[in-house]
């Protein structure tokens, strides 16, 4: 029976190292990439991290300290504790808790503050790593990223290919990252190479950064963007030039085919766990129709759009075009046929005449002005003697709606 108390003792004592082997166990799942990257802008960064928790445990450990030693020696049993009810000030004391902390918060605030410039990721980077800038012989790659519901297109123009769901850049060469996204806000993440970045349809945002190191890791979604969003990860390989350039070949011969318009249009439709796939080529302008919202035929790019705005716009001849300018996920503005009389139809086409070509919208203003001579200003009248229907489908070109071509004097009357 005397051995009983004893193995009791025994297990009390192993329980809490049990516990704490317990506690420590998940920690070796953890990946420590974030901390460990193999591209230089997350190192920079990381060490932008263990710098700002550094200072902040200057105080927090201290205070944590403090508050078990007051703890311990102002415990009841503690009789020779001294015991001042009056006490009610220190000018020590006083100087110590104030001051400490604003100098931590002043040191935190230069340190952030430079970081964040030097960080930008709109910012080109200044050097490959650490004593080693960025000269002229470090040409940068660069690679169109487009978040989809819910997978990853990566362009690369250079190279005339475009993969999904894979990403593979070359070690010590800079890369420049042009985003969007095809419908929703989302946010793209390589832990092992840079910080991450937010993507939005209609917009562009910019990513600078650098691979140092051979590395293979997961890229992913950090922001929610609906039922797809957990499985929306890709592969991200830094690897070396040569072994680079031996995958652009192999993509090149992939049996994938082209990547144009069409074929976007079919691949920006919501999806899950896509599988990787290889694009031999891309069409060129595919990128900047993404970002302008018009990759379907018959669609105005949002830069047209701008364009006719930074004109003048186009006075009351845009009274017929208010779908053309109306922008949903599936587009009002779709293709439309020369047997396509209706009214929707014609006034697209009408848009594209006067893009394409300024004379009609030059005699448009001579009959606004023959209108305004005779003091009426009656837009049906208007619109009426230039009726949209004179302007047949078939004589319009997709191909001729491009900022370049728009080139509309201001309007006769621009408060019309």
């Amino acid at each position: 029976m005397s051995s009983l108390p004893s193995r009791r003792r025994a297990k009390r004592r192993a329980f809490p190292r049990l516990l704490a082997a317990a506690a420590i166990l998940p920690l070796g799942a953890c990946d420590a990439i974030v901390l460990d990257p193999a591209g230089d802008i997350a190192r920079q960064e990381a060490n932008l991290l263990l710098v700002s928790t550094g200072l902040m445990l200057l105080i927090i450990v201290p205070v944590m300290l403090l508050t078990v030693f007051f703890a311990w020696k102002y415990r009841q049993s503690n009789t020779e504790a001294e015991y001042e009810p009056d006490w009610d000030h220190s000018t020590k004391i006083e100087l110590v808790v104030w001051a400490a902390p604003l100098l931590i918060i002043i040191c935190l605030g230069a340190v952030t503050w430079i970081g964040t410039h030097m960080l930008d990721p709109y910012r080109p980077i200044s050097r490959i790593s650490k004593g080693q800038p960025v000269t002229a012989a470090h040409k940068p790659l660069e690679v169109n990223v487009v978040a989809l519901n819910w997978k990853w297109l990566f362009i690369y123009p250079e190279q005339g290919i475009a993969t999904v769901n894979e990403l593979v850049v070359p070690t010590d060469r800079p890369l420049n990252f042009r985003l969007t996204s095809s419908s929703m806000m989302n946010s793209f993440y390589v832990p092992a190479m840079a910080g991450q970045i937010y993507t939005m349809p209609g917009m562009e945002t910019k990513l600078h950064a650098v691979m140092n190191e051979v590395n293979s890791s997961v890229g992913f979604s950090a922001n929610y963007s609906g039922a797809g969003f957990s499985t929306m990860r890709f592969g991200f390989k830094g690897v070396a030039p040569a072994d680079f350039d031996a995958w652009v070949a192999k993509v090149k011969a992939g049996k994938d085919g082209a990547l144009d318009r069409q074929v976007y249009l079919k691949l920006e439709q919501p999806s899950e766990r896509e599988p990787v796939r290889h694009y031999a080529a891309v069409a060129d302008d595919l990128f900047d129709a993404v970002v302008n919202m018009c990759v379907q035929p018959g669609k105005m790019c949002m830069s047209e759009m701008a364009m006719i705005d930074k004109r003048g716009g186009l006075g009351l001849a845009g009274i017929h075009n208010v779908a053309m300018l109306t922008y949903d996920k599936n587009g009002r503005a779709q293709s439309f046929t020369a047997r396509d009389r209706s009214d929707k139809a014609l006034s697209i086409s009408y848009v594209k005449a006067l893009c394409s070509d300024p004379t009609l919208l030059d005699s448009l203003r001579e009959q606004q002005a023959k209108l305004s001579s005779v003091g009426t200003t009656d837009e049906a009248a208007l619109l009426v003697t230039k009726k949209p229907a004179a302007i047949t489908p078939a004589t319009i070109s997709p191909a001729t709606m491009s900022p370049s071509t728009i080139s509309m004097a201001a309007p006769a009357n621009p408060a019309s």
